[in-house]
């Protein structure tokens, strides 16, 4: 089938928020006397939202309701304060969206991030882009891996999911597009393995941005 949108993760798919995210969740960490952790290890802690996030971080004998609640609140205040300080979209990912706008593709954005991040970020840092519809973490629907997100996204866009291509980088997104029917593939550049991915689903695997053209390309030529 010849793909007529694509579906995106945000963080670790189009923006590096690595490090605004590990750096809130440090210096909540280090206000509350916690262990912190190093950069690199919150690729593992980010994809699930900020509740999963602040649960990973803190040490399993602080794991209890208040202390969770109490540290969710402070990393969002400092998150709130500093999302933008160093989150920018990956190399390849201009181009990509170039290529994809100039061409007709319909673009949207499905992220675990609070709603509110996520109209912050793709109005700071891809505003040149029309996204269709930009969904974050909303009260009362399901977050990913749950397709709802994915399949109330195609409803409103009055599209099948099986004309979406998604586009993102952990198991969440892999496990959340194929449950909607979508095309699962995997961003390489993103903050998980080529093996998770594979292991989740992924049908195929982006090493750079504008490996799209080449797989869009493909399809179209075979349909």
């Amino acid at each position: 089938m010849a793909y007529k949108a694509v579906l995106f993760d945000m963080d670790g798919t189009l923006l590096d928020t690595l490090e605004d995210l590990g750096m809130a969740g440090n210096r909540m960490l280090e206000a509350n006397g916690f262990p912190v952790h190093p950069l690199e290890d919150y690729r593992y802690f980010v994809g699930e939202g900020a509740l999963k996030l602040v649960t990973k971080v803190l040490p399993e004998a602080n794991r209890d309701d208040e202390t969770i609640e109490a540290c969710l609140e402070a990393f969002l205040k400092d998150y709130d304060l500093n999302w933008q300080e160093k989150t920018r979209p990956y190399p390849g990912v201009v181009d990509m969206l170039d290529y994809l706008q100039d061409n007709g593709y319909r673009l949207s954005i499905l992220s675990n991030k609070p709603q509110a991040f996520t109209e912050m970020c793709v109005g700071k840092f891809l505003p040149r882009w029309r996204f269709e519809e930009i969904w974050g973490k909303r009260e009362g629907f399901e977050h990913k891996p749950s397709p709802e997100g994915a399949l109330r996204i195609s409803a409103d866009m009055g599209l099948d999911p099986a004309e979406f291509f998604y586009l993102g980088d952990t198991h969440i997104d892999m496990f959340t597009a194929g449950r909607a029917g979508m095309f699962p593939a995997g961003a390489l550049w993103g903050f998980r393995t080529k093996e998770e991915l594979l292991d989740s689903g992924a049908k195929a695997l982006l090493e750079s941005p504008m490996d799209i053209k080449k797989f869009l390309t493909t399809t179209e030529k075979n349909n």
